[in-house]
């Protein structure tokens, strides 16, 4: 096959706006509360008032009874127990099925479980009836921490623990250690929250008795794995069950599990053998959506007395919640794995434990693991360099693996996992491009220092963030007689942009415009197989199979021509999407070729795919620059410097907004975002009321700056991971600048959120402590 220089201009790095945003704007988009079925029933979850308790027993006869109710499922209806598998990769322990399932069954094991289902005519009707429906709940101990973890009460009878893992990792000589002149151990912990995008979940299902096919509407993230995993517990095959795509409003990760309604509904519907639908409302969604993020870790960090960092190693405390869910491993394995960060420590280990708890199972949320793992080893990092005198900066200079060091093996730090080197990459060059961009010299001098009563302080932050995680993408592009292309791709989109990343990458491939190419998504009916959107895997993955049919096309494309010209094969040249003769002077464009392929009786429509087990690794630096004001514990945050390479960017714009996008909600997640339990394992702020977001008044100046200084080496594109580098790093920048700004009050920043109670109490007690010690001195 010949392949000229395209003449046409690149569209692979124009900053196009997003053509679905105009759709959305305009009011157009098709959610899942849209999509209205004939003769549609609607069902409500009745859901576990208690964290932990027998269930002694479930009447519904008097809801049965009830006007427009046409039925109730509780565990008993299901028969054989079935459970959520996971589908990540395991961890140790975890064989001892801590699993969900959809219905609780003999236990009910945090509040927000699933129950019962009633499905009635209206929604209306089916909330009306979950009042009537009475369970007898015998009270057990609740779980809420991992010194309960370690009581009596077992969530889990069969296990005859509460710890679902407990394992270690490590690489390097522990030796170092004895040649280090500084070790410092610290106490840190992260806080629990997740995600809360704009629309909450919600599902349609439609089962045909008479086609014995099965269709659910508002498939998110991993339709195909969901597909599967739904065939298996329902007991229909693959083929007979479509999972179908619509508009999603947000997604950060929380979307991309398998979920009890994802069973629950598409049963109910194939029970009546009638359309029914449910709408997740927000006060659902909050306490039965995952939750994420609840890591206590103990560190230590030795180093040489020039800041060489020579150990780094700990223990982590993981409150998975009541279950295992589908992606319950990736946040203990990630946030061990990701400690050493983009540095070159000699030694590291870490004892990861992961214990169940009457709370909401967790899962994925933007960047599991990683915004963790940053936070821990950023501050450590920090304090090290505050108690040997040396600058902050540099000290990350001096330990940051270089690129001569690339591609550069972590070690095995994730069981059962392959290992995958970190790629490309110039760290010091992230770092001091954000130096540069952010007059850190300036800004450094003002830390400790108070300004109009406002203690200010500045941080830095490095890290390393993974991507483009496989094995596998495909792509289906199909010739309209138009001449227009129809992408099907099997990643899914959540406000990604990949209607029109995706557009570009064809358009380049073809040499065609963007305009020209339609692009269709995260549907099993559009494709035999796909896999998703998560790991900040579509770009890459989904990018990198788009070329692959873009060649598989043009192959195809070329008996067409042929026949078209007269002409042997080899003597036609493919440029700005159109075949061209030797000489240049003749040319048959898409429309002539769909014309063609029309008078043959067929169609061209061709499959791609992308294959691959190694990830990529996009790298950056973060400073912050705040305020703080220890009278009433407030930090305004004056401004934000963010540097990041991706490699190479299909679209400037979208990946400015993804970076955007995460520092905004990184820093809802350093100041606000935080689930509270009691000791009763109720979660106490279950409306938006209680559970804090940022709103626009809160965001500060942010400055971006993408790089593209190293391309990845795994895929064609050279692309790497640009979803979840804005928000990995942000707790860590911005509590090394609060622990500057509150360092001559010997105050640090270990433990997240930080709210002003916290920064107010710090404060007092640190004046408190100082002001005894002087009276004592007198």
């Amino acid at each position: 096959m010949r392949l000229s220089a395209q003449t046409r201009a690149a569209a692979i790095g124009l900053a196009r706006e997003r053509v679905e945003d105009l759709r959305f704007l305009k009011g157009r988009g098709h959610y899942i509360d849209d999509v209205i079925l004939d003769g549609m029933l609607h069902g409500v979850v009745l859901r576990s008032p208690v964290a932990h308790a027998r269930i002694k027993s479930i009447d519904t006869s008097a809801v049965l009874a009830m006007p427009g109710v046409k039925a109730v499922f509780t565990a008993r209806d299901l028969g054989e127990t079935v459970l959520i598998p996971l589908r990540a990769a395991s961890l140790p322990g975890y064989e001892r099925s801590f699993l969900q399932p959809p219905f609780a069954v003999d236990k009910v094991r945090y509040v927000g479980e699933p129950v019962a289902f009633v499905v009635a005519d209206t929604p209306y009707r089916a909330e009306d009836a979950l009042e009537r429906i009475e369970v007898d709940y015998e009270p057990l101990p609740a779980v809420t921490d991992w010194a309960s973890a370690n009581r009596d009460s077992v969530l889990h009878d069969h296990a005859g623990t509460n710890v679902a893992s407990s394992y270690r990792v490590t690489r390097g000589d522990p030796s170092v250690v004895a040649g280090a002149d500084y070790v410092r151990s610290e106490r840190l912990r992260c806080h629990r929250h997740s995600g809360v995008p704009l629309e909450t979940r919600g599902l349609v299902a439609q089962w045909d008795a008479a086609q014995q096919r099965l269709r659910v509407w508002g498939a998110a993230k991993v339709a195909f794995a969901n597909r599967r995993i739904l065939a298996g517990m329902i007991g229909l095959p693959e083929t007979a069950i479509d999972l179908i795509e619509v508009d999603i409003g947000g997604g950060f990760g929380v979307r991309g599990e398998f979920y009890p309604e994802d069973f629950i509904v598409p049963f109910a519907a194939r029970a009546l053998e009638r359309p029914v639908k449910w709408i997740e409302d927000r006060r659902e969604h909050l306490m039965a959506t995952n939750h994420a993020r609840e890591v206590d870790c103990e560190l230590q960090i030795a180093c040489r007395a020039d800041g060489t960092i020579l150990a780094l190693s700990g223990s982590i405390f993981v409150d998975l919640g009541a279950y295992v869910r589908t992606n319950g491993s990736m946040a203990p394995s990630n946030t061990a794995a990701f400690l050493p960060g983009p540095y070159r420590i000699p030694h590291f280990a870490c004892d990861v434990n992961v214990f169940t708890s009457n709370k909401t199972p967790i899962g994925s949320f933007r960047g599991p693991g990683r915004f963790e793992a940053n936070f821990f080893r950023e501050r450590m990092i920090d304090i090290a360099a505050r108690d040997l005198g040396i600058d902050p900066v540099e000290m990350r200079r001096r330990n940051l693996l270089t690129a001569q060091e690339m591609p550069y093996d972590p070690g095995a730090l994730i069981p059962n996992s392959a290992t995958s080197p970190y790629d490309s990459g110039d760290y010091a060059l992230a770092l001091s491009g954000v130096i540069a961009a952010s007059e850190w010299d300036r800004l450094h001098a003002l830390s400790g220092r108070i300004v109009d009563g406002w203690h200010h302080g500045v941080g830095v932050a490095c890290f390393v963030e993974s991507g483009g995680a496989g094995p596998r993408e495909c792509t289906r592009l199909r010739l309209a007689d138009d001449g227009t292309i129809d992408l099907y791709t099997g990643c899914s989109t959540l406000g990604q942009g990949h209607e029109t990343s995706f557009a570009q990458i064809c358009a380049d491939a073809l040499g065609i415009a963007p305009e020209a190419v339609r692009v269709f998504h995260g549907s099993t009916t559009d494709l035999a197989e796909g896999f998703g959107t998560y790991g900040g895997r579509a770009a890459v993955m989904g990018g990198s199979a788009i070329l692959d049919a873009a060649r598989a096309f043009i192959e195809q494309a070329r008996p067409l021509a042929v026949g078209l010209f007269g002409s042997p094969n080899e003597e036609l040249v493919w440029r700005d999407g159109a075949f061209f003769s030797a000489d240049g002077m003749r040319q048959t464009n898409l429309a002539e070729l769909a014309g063609a392929a029309r008078m043959n009786g067929r169609v061209l429509d061709v499959e791609g795919a992308f294959n691959n087990t190694k990830l990529t690794y996009s790298y950056g630096a973060n400073v912050a620059h705040v305020a703080v004001d220890i009278k009433t514990g407030r930090v305004k945050v004056l401004g934000y410097w963010a540097v990041e390479d991706v490699g190479r960017m299909i679209n400037p714009l979208i990946v400015h907004g993804q970076m955007i996008g995460g520092i905004v909600q990184g820093l809802g997640g350093t100041f606000f975002d935080e689930f509270i339990y009691d000791e009763d394992g109720q979660l106490l702020n279950a409306s938006l009321a209680d559970y804090l977001l940022p709103t626009a008044s809160d965001f500060p100046s942010i400055n971006c700056i993408s790089l593209e200084h190293a391309r990845s080496t795994t895929n064609p594109l050279g692309v790497k991971a640009a979803g979840e580098g804005g928000i990995v790093a942000v707790a860590a920048t911005v509590a090394n600048a609060v622990s500057a700004a509150l360092a001559p009050l010997g105050v640090g920043i270990n433990t997240l959120p930080i709210t002003p109670v916290r920064i107010w109490r710090a404060a007092q007690e640190s004046m408190t402590t100082t002001a005894t010690s002087g009276s004592q001195g007198n």
